[in-house]
């Protein structure tokens, strides 16, 4: 399965986002932690260069806790501060303030030197479509001061809100590359809900996550549809149509139907904490 996406917004919102990058201390980039590799734009890198980096794992809650920490010390190893949050509920965002003071601590001593005592950390808020970056936003600022959705395409333009005396938040639009070179980056990020459903096959995704299941999540589709997983992946699919009462006139299968259920259950994590791709491993 093929998955790509690039709207015009995008290359317009990457030119805003260059243009304000010289106003800015630091980059905060949100990925989801089910994904993390996946969901890192490679023009961030190129971006944000020269400035100071946090990575913040978010939507924790649904990934799987030991992979959480597994891929936190990955990024670290990168030489990243990272934070495993879930922005929704603020869990891990206390540490927030002291990460962002030890990863700005060479501006401030700059600062001090030449007299700026009061001058507030610039920080940019970066990250794909439907990553939560705006409802992270929300979550600091104590108030809807970003607009949040469950899809790709929310924010559009970029705004600044002031978190604190400290802090001065740059809201960004989600934004993706021109082209996955891996296939399997384009299916994962379809799979979170990165990119927009009117371009995708739905039952095509579907088989592509049950497929992933019944190898990576044991147990998984037994314990929530109660169903057999010998069969193929379309006749896994069957069954949970047939678990779910999905049906057309005369009894037929509503595959699409049982197809969307099995993604947004997936996605708001009623299948359990499933993280979908692994740290590479040195060497």
């Amino acid at each position: 399965m093929e998955v790509q996406w690039y709207p015009g917004h995008m290359t317009k919102a990457k030119r805003m986002m260059q243009e304000q990058m010289k106003l800015i201390d630091l980059v905060m980039e949100l990925l989801d932690a089910r994904i993390p590799l996946s969901s890192r734009n490679p023009d961030i890198d190129e971006l944000g260069k020269q400035k100071s980096r946090i990575i913040l794992l978010n939507k924790a809650d649904l990934a799987d806790s030991s992979q959480n920490d597994a891929w936190a010390e990955y990024f670290r190893r990168q030489g990243f501060f990272t934070i495993k949050i879930n922005a929704r509920s603020k869990e891990g965002m206390k540490a927030l303030p002291g990460v962002i003071q030890e990863a700005c601590k060479e501006k401030l001593a700059r600062d001090r030197k030449r007299g700026i005592l009061n001058r507030p950390v610039r920080a940019m808020v970066v990250g794909i479509p439907n990553v939560g970056k705006s409802t992270f936003i929300n979550s600091l600022a104590g108030r809807a001061s970003a607009k949040t959705g469950n899809k790709p395409g929310v924010t559009r333009g970029a705004q600044w809100i002031r978190w604190n005396k400290q802090v001065e938040l740059l809201d960004t639009p989600g934004i993706l590359w021109p082209k996955f070179e891996d296939p399997q980056v384009g299916v994962r990020l379809a799979l979170i809900g990165s990119v927009r459903e009117e371009i995708l096959n739905t039952q095509e995704l579907s088989l592509e996550l049950l497929t992933f299941l019944r190898s990576h999540a044991p147990g998984t589709l037994e314990e929530r549809y109660g169903i057999e997983t010998q069969g193929e992946p379309y006749e896994l699919l069957q069954e949970i149509a047939k678990k779910r009462g999905c049906l057309l006139k005369g009894q037929e299968l509503n595959m699409e139907k049982a197809a969307g259920i099995l993604l947004e259950e997936f996605r708001n994590g009623r299948l359990g904490k499933i993280t979908l791709e692994f740290p590479p491993t040195e060497g």
